[in-house]
């Protein structure tokens, strides 16, 4: 039995906490271990250690940060079956889908890398007539870092910590209190990669402990995933404080399938999307919204395709769906299966009480289908961050474009049609901020922002892409002048020496 430490100033430290969160395999249901709930004060030092840190990284050239980062990509590399074996057996996520998150975790690496350009600023020489105006970008100090359960790689050595310590600055990550593992191997590895001590800190705790963190003095910005209601908390309470701060949040992300799609194809799509980490991901395509001249067709494809789906535990490589990652998620799941048959949508296919053998005390929800949702069904329009996918009809292409502009999220939006007008307009006028066409998973290379619109984003600049390097950094205009003989002899300056 696993007992995790914290891992602070370049060590892992035992906590003197007398709480711990229980760990366990999703697979199986087994406890596999216990990481701490630490105390004020360790979190207090966590900061502190990032803050003793954070004078000499910043000063380390641009070009020397970004070496160290490509050793970090080395060696995820090199450390790839380790990394996916611990994300898949403390996630749930299939052998794949686990490596795609330390895949992803190597993408925002890879973006870290491009420090020495990405971090340049502008000049303009006589901005004003003999004026020479300067903008650099300069790390801040202090980041926290506050991670969910579902990316136990990409998000926080993805998403979170790879540009923002190749910028300059120093972070202290929240790890997911019950997916704790992966974050501290990736701490030994940016070890080995040679970031100094201090730069990454990595804590466990609970709500009260972040409370320090939002309003500590040296925490200067807040970087966090997670529900709606949570992000919406954090991100006043930071910004009341001063802080910037990046809320990415909840979603329910719609397709609309036009008729004349080719139906095979994309149902295919389609399960890839709404079924992939078994549904527990922002980007999960949970609502498709059907033309009724193609609904019956389509959902007895999609019934077809998905119960051919192989549920099994993660780390069986031939697995295609995985359990939910923790027990009282799993409960949460079915009752929403059980709220949306009480309401009286269309269950098509129930994943309750499934069962695998050998792994029967595992976390396991089947392929579910709901058909006839309507708006006034919750199953519909709120999260469920599970296998559960529901099915709206509508008439039109301006129907469907209404229905799902209409839900409060707008992470992703997808529409699949082989018809140019339709999709130019569906690009045009949906509310979704990461749009795909004919594209069941619309999340850009990590050298484009992960960008929700709506209810699931609070801040200004979303992460990765330049808005990445520019919520990391802070922009400092330097104007100059230099006086020749005759400016020398001057002695009336105007109010607006200049600025005009």
């Amino acid at each position: 039995m696993e007992k995790l430490k914290m891992f602070i100033n370049g060590e892992f430290v035992e906590s003197k906490t007398d709480k711990y969160y229980d760990l366990h395999n999703p697979s199986t249901g087994e406890k596999t271990g216990e990481a701490p709930c630490c105390t004020v004060e360790e979190v207090n030092a966590a900061i502190a250690a990032a803050k003793a840190a954070f004078p000499g990284w910043s000063s380390t050239p641009a070009i020397k940060r970004a070496q160290i980062m490509y050793k970090v990509r080395d060696l995820i590399i090199e450390r790839m079956e380790e990394l996916t074996m611990c994300v898949a057996k403390e996630n749930g996520k299939v052998w794949s889908e686990a490596e795609g998150d330390v895949l992803k975790a190597k993408e925002g690496t890879e973006l870290a890398t491009q420090v020495p350009s990405l971090m340049m600023g502008e000049s303009t020489m006589d901005a004003s007539k003999g004026f020479d105006t300067v903008l650099y970008r300069e790390p801040l100090g202090v980041f926290a870092g506050i991670v969910p359960v579902n990316f136990p790689a990409m998000i926080p050595f993805g998403w979170m910590t790879p540009v923002c310590v190749a910028t300059g600055n120093t972070i202290v990550l929240k790890a997911a209190s019950l997916t704790p593992k992966t974050a501290m191997m990736f701490a030994q590895l940016y070890k080995d990669a040679g970031v100094p001590d201090g730069v990454v800190n990595i804590v466990t705790c609970s709500r009260n402990e972040i409370d320090t963190i939002l309003e500590h003095p040296d925490v200067k910005g807040i970087t966090f995933v997670g529900s709606t209601p949570v992000g919406k908390k954090i991100y006043q309470k930071a910004a009341a404080y001063g802080k910037r701060v990046q809320c990415l949040t909840q979603a329910k992300n719609h397709a609309l399938v036009m008729s004349d799609a080719p139906i095979e194809r994309t149902v295919a799509g389609v399960i890839n999307s709404a079924y992939g980490c078994a549904g527990q991901r922002c980007m999960a395509l949970s609502c498709c919204v059907v033309e009724e001249a193609i609904a019956d067709k389509f959902v007895a494809e999609l019934k077809k395709q998905a119960e051919k789906i192989k549920v099994g535990p993660a780390y069986d490589k031939t697995s295609k769906l995985g359990p939910i990652t923790y027990k009282k998620h799993y409960d949460e799941v079915v009752a929403d299966i059980d709220k949306g048959v009480k309401e009286g949508a269309t269950l098509v296919l129930d994943g309750r009480n499934c069962k695998v053998e050998g792994f029967e005390d595992g976390y396991y929800v089947g392929p579910t289908i709901f058909d006839h949702v309507t708006a006034d069904m919750t199953i519909g329009d709120e999260e469920v961050f599970g296998p559960v996918l529901c099915i709206k009809r509508v008439k039109s292409f301006e129907e469907g474009l209404k229905v799902m502009n209409a839900n409060p999220y707008a992470n992703g939006s997808v529409i699949f049609t082989q018809n140019g007008y339709f999709a130019r307009e569906f690009v045009r006028h949906t509310d979704g901020g990461m749009v795909g066409v004919n594209v069941g998973i619309p999340v850009p290379i990590g050298f484009f922002p992960f960008a929700g619109h709506k209810d699931s984003f609070f801040g200004d600049l979303h992460c990765l892409g330049k808005d990445a390097y520019r919520f990391f950094t802070e922009s400092k205009c330097v104007t100059q002048r230099w006086f020749d003989e005759v400016e020398m002899q001057n002695t009336e300056v105007s109010t607006w020496d200049g600025t005009i």
